[in-house]
């Protein structure tokens, strides 16, 4: 589960209808056994380990340099909105203008503006479990009915279409989708789609939130996005922005793209909100996307090296199985055969071993018996991670057998 938000008496019952984001509380921790001079791997954030592109850094400079530091355009500008939909023509075969983007400060922005916008209480999301807590937190938030739609190992962490289809009811308003996705690293790929699409053919009132902000790092299969079907334009929203493919988490910028009359609520909610996006980050934004992608493509590459000897060590651990995440930086491994909780079991980890990872139950129910790996570090943390998995698991193992004989 995510952590709880507990609060006085006197704060508003909406607000504690968010929860926490369980990795930060693990940093958190972690950070405090730093300062007690112990050593901690971390494997709990989800941000690249790489600097972010150096021509990217050089194009915000220079806009600060020019004056963009005031307040800009609430939806972002002009520039900026027309390079993301050029940018999604060409990435992802989308038939949009700038009249479709809007930019946000961030991902997360894009989630709780959709359910402030589409989401009446008692409307039904149904959203991939495990998944990203803050998917939950938002459909709570804005009194809707979380539908969990479970995502297991057993299938490759794809989509069960008849599982689907059996949580499909009429008050179903909105469907999350997000591919790759956080934490499994599991792929929706086109059949998934299309046979998604094909359920919902004749539920013109469901509406799809498609979050593709790891859409840049496949390793096997390519990105298909829902909304470059014809009949899905005017029904999806798009959640993309710059943290996971070109490392620019700490810059705080994404952007939205859906139909214009979606887009003039999202206006709505940042004018009364967070005013506008910050002006010199777009300009390295539009960096970003017009520049050389040489980043992206090496960044890529080193996570695939790290993936492939992460889950070979980790399925030669005796104990540990792990499917082979398609995307993304993360794997999830099944730790069940220990008789711990995925939280035992990662509060014991970083205990005893130094070792910092998010539980599986931090992204849904359906996470419970597995944890979640950052593998957004390098190789050499790697290395010394598993060896101190290993030997964990050996401790686990050896308490069992103690037990069994006592």
């Amino acid at each position: 589960m995510a952590e709880e938000n507990r609060a006085p008496s006197y704060i508003a019952e909406r607000v504690g209808r968010f929860k926490g984001e369980s990795a930060f509380a693990i940093l958190s921790k972690a950070k405090a056994l730093e300062a007690k001079g112990i050593d901690v791997i971390h494997l709990e954030i989800g941000q690249p380990d790489f600097q972010t592109p150096q021509n990217i850094m050089e194009a915000a400079d220079r806009a600060m340099a020019e004056g963009y530091t005031g307040y800009g355009p609430t939806l972002g500008y002009n520039e900026l909105r027309q390079t993301v939909a050029d940018y999604a023509k060409r990435y992802k075969n989308l038939d949009v203008t700038m009249d479709n983007v809007a930019i946000v400060p961030g991902g997360k922005p894009t989630m709780f503006f959709t359910m402030l916008t589409l989401v009446r209480p008692g409307d039904e999301v149904i959203y991939p479990n495990p998944g990203f807590p803050i998917y939950e937190s938002c459909i709570k938030f804005a009194e809707g009915v979380p539908v969990p739609l479970p995502l297991t190992a057993e299938n490759d962490f794809k989509l069960d279409i008849d599982k689907f289809k059996s949580l499909i009811t009429p008050k179903t308003k909105l469907i999350i989708i997000n591919s790759p996705c956080n934490p499994t690293g599991g792929i929706f790929d086109k059949d998934d789609i299309l046979a998604m699409a094909e359920v919902l053919k004749d539920r013109p009132d469901i509406f799809i939130l498609s979050d593709e902000i790891y859409d840049r790092l496949i390793f096997e299969g390519e990105s298909f996005s829902i909304a470059s079907l014809p009949e899905f334009k005017n029904r999806t929203l798009v959640l993309d922005g710059f943290s996971k493919s070109y490392a620019m988490t700490g810059w705080r910028i994404g952007y939205c793209i859906a139909n214009t009359e979606i887009i003039k609520q999202f206006e709505m909610i940042m004018v009364n909100s967070v005013s506008c996006t910050c002006s010199f980050t777009q300009m390295g934004a539009i960096e970003a996307l017009t520049g050389p992608q040489d980043s992206v493509d090496q960044m890529k590459a080193e996570f695939k090296k790290r993936r492939d000897w992460l889950v070979d060590a980790l399925n030669n651990i005796e104990g540990i199985k792990c499917r082979m995440p398609k995307g993304a930086f993360y794997a999830f491994p099944d730790i069940s055969s220990f008789g711990l909780t995925s939280r035992e079991f990662a509060d014991r980890l970083l205990d005893e071993e130094g070792v910092a990872l998010a539980w599986g139950t931090s992204f849904g129910d359906f996470g419970e018996g597995y944890i979640r790996i950052s593998y957004a570090t390098s190789l050499e943390n790697l290395m010394e991670a598993v060896k101190r998995i290993e030997r964990f698991t050996k401790k686990l193992a050896s308490e069992r057998d103690m037990e069994k004989t006592a």
